[in-house]
């Protein structure tokens, strides 16, 4: 699994986008499935990753909180211990198991990764952190990189540069302190890391894999990337030139750098004969957000922290050589959860009864096959959304009514047809309180 982080679904040039080059994460899908209805159960970080370990909705367990700074390390901002990841079964069966990069799903001893089924880990607990060492305090100390900080002193959607060190007023908060009690870790032990986050997360991944080919393995690379802070190696700022607005531009080496990083896990993989006996997802944990990224979205309305189509929809590719099709565009809905389900089926092992994700391998040859008729969604402040076949109802938030719209004539959810489809929307509606009763209460 290749997990990305805020990336937009309009980003990558497999989705259209010629301003980036993505080369890498581009012949992924040229080898595999690309998912033009891919979606995500939550369009905050760390309830999207509960799903996709579990393969269950998040909310089944109640974990709808997408805990950030001092409020990783509460006893229950984490992953439920009640709940068993798809790969501790894997490790159980004789899998060599590894996560690098974020974890974001408990900061306390009994919540770290190496106890949720991973033998080794390598990355940091909480929700984001710095690429290189340094403080917002004392710029100079960012060295090699273009850093862009949210500064909420400045005048609003004004931007001020220091040579490689930019403020601008451009987002609702200052740069948080990201690294604040979330060091860097190999296991358990605290590291200092002095290389760019990006280039380490990829290093060590190559290396799990030098490790680990002859063994079953899974591995699973959480980058940061694209996620605040904003930093990005100055040489792929300088080659990205031709990108006037410099917020823009240093999104674009940060997504440059990621591929990059990814082409060396695949060049890993197809130095020890292994990408037709490898399955490869490759995903955004949730969509982009805009303002404080410049990640677009397009053509879909809304982003991170919505659950319009723009925060849940996503980039996913699935590439695995002679097992699945490849060099094919799938519009069928498909799910993070079915992630966890697809991999148990692929190592041999029983699927259990609880996973709300289903295994490709199940349908995905069959026309006839139409992925997830219906896809739930529940998260805090009162969002609520349901798809349904091609229709989809969708509350903002506390209070606020459901919006109703049909996606395969209006991907782009401009237009609410909840006045004159009275019927589908109170179908819908009841639909979704139907599947919020199996759930425990929202905290």
């Amino acid at each position: 699994m290749i997990v990305a982080d805020d990336l937009g679904y309009g980003e990558t040039g497999m989705m259209g986008n010629r301003e980036i080059p993505t080369p890498n994460i581009d012949s992924l899908a040229d080898r595999g499935i690309r998912c033009t209805s891919g979606y995500v159960t939550s369009s905050y970080c760390s309830p999207s990753r509960a799903g996709l370990l579990t393969g269950r909705y998040q909310s089944r367990f109640g974990y709808d909180q997408n805990p950030t700074g001092a409020r990783n390390l509460l006893p229950d901002s984490g992953l439920p211990l009640t709940e068993t990841t798809f790969v501790e079964q894997l490790r159980n069966s004789g899998y060599k198991t590894g996560l690098v990069g974020k974890w974001h799903l408990g900061a306390v001893a009994d919540l770290h990764p190496m106890q949720r089924g991973f033998e080794s880990f390598y990355g940091f607990l909480h929700e984001g952190h710095f690429y290189v060492p340094g403080s917002v305090e004392h710029p100079d100390s960012f060295a090699n990189v273009m850093t862009m900080v949210r500064d909420k002193s400045l005048d609003a959607g004004s931007v001020l540069q220091d040579g490689n060190f930019v403020r601008g007023n451009y987002a609702p908060i200052n740069e948080p302190a990201y690294d604040q009690d979330n060091p860097i870790l190999r296991g358990k032990d605290v590291i200092e890391e002095s290389r760019y986050l990006t280039e380490a997360i990829s290093d060590e991944s190559v290396e799990f894999i030098k490790q680990n080919h002859e063994s079953p393995f899974c591995l699973m690379v959480c980058y940061n990337a694209v996620h605040s802070p904003m930093q990005a190696p100055l040489e792929d700022c300088e080659a990205l030139k031709r990108i006037e607005d410099v917020q823009r531009r240093i999104f674009a080496g940060m997504l440059v750098s990621m591929d990059r990083g990814i082409g060396q896990l695949l060049d890993a993989i197809d130095e020890h004969s292994l990408r037709r006996n490898t399955m490869i997802v490759f995903l955004s944990d949730n969509g982009g957000p805009t303002k404080e990224l410049t990640s677009s979205n397009k053509p879909l309305a809304g982003g991170k922290g919505t659950l319009y189509e723009g925060g849940v929809r996503i980039p996913m590719v699935w590439s695995f050589p002679d097992r699945l099709p490849e060099g094919v565009v799938e519009q069928r809905p498909i799910l993070s959860l079915d992630i966890a389900a697809t991999a148990l089926d692929v190592a041999g092992l029983p699927i259990p009864e609880n996973v709300d994700g289903v295994s490709l391998m199940s349908w995905i040859d069959s026309p006839l096959a139409k992925g997830h008729e219906t896809i739930f969604w529940r998260m805090q402040r009162g969002k609520k959304a349901l798809r349904s076949g091609n229709w989809k109802v969708v509350s903002p938030g506390e209070s606020q009514p459901f919006e109703l719209y049909h996606l395969a004539s209006d991907i782009g959810e401009e237009r609410d047809l909840a006045a004159k489809q009275p019927e589908k929307l109170s179908e819908l509606i009841n639909r979704w309180q139907s599947f919020n009763r199996q759930m425990p209460p929202l905290k």
